[in-house]
């Protein structure tokens, strides 16, 4: 399996727009997902609609157990959801450290997939559309 994360194209996040600004923000958000209970409370405060449940394991049950990421190309580092969280598991990381923080952080995603698996789903398109 390939360390390498990329932007998952299939995801509904994809059709919305692109942040704003020609730099990137100083700060971005990291979800704790070991301590994030799926709440949403985060979800209500983020401007600019960031922040993206994850299902939980159970394709039956998808709210049982679901947590929260944050998609890093939207985020704007305003805080908000850091600030909102009432378990305190959203932290504010200087940006070139965030990606790191986010790969030890980050129990499931449904926003970035590994290289691999995006390179079978292109594959799985092509055979579909001829």
């Amino acid at each position: 399996m390939s360390d390498v994360k990329v932007e998952n194209p299939l995801h509904g996040a994809r059709l919305k727009p692109v942040r704003k600004g020609k730099k990137p923000p100083k700060l971005l958000a990291i979800v704790h997902q070991s301590g994030c209970t799926g709440c949403e409370v985060c979800i209500a405060g983020c401007p600019v609609d960031s922040i993206e449940l994850v299902p939980g394991p159970d394709p039956k049950n998808p709210a049982y157990q679901q947590m929260v990421e944050i998609d890093l190309a939207r985020c704007i580092g305003c805080q908000n959801c850091s600030q909102d969280c009432p378990w305190e598991t959203i932290t504010m990381y200087q940006h070139d450290d965030a990606f790191t923080a986010w790969g030890n952080e980050t129990l499931s995603s449904s926003l970035y997939i590994d290289q691999e698996e995006k390179k079978e789903d292109e594959n799985k398109e092509a055979d579909q559309a001829v």
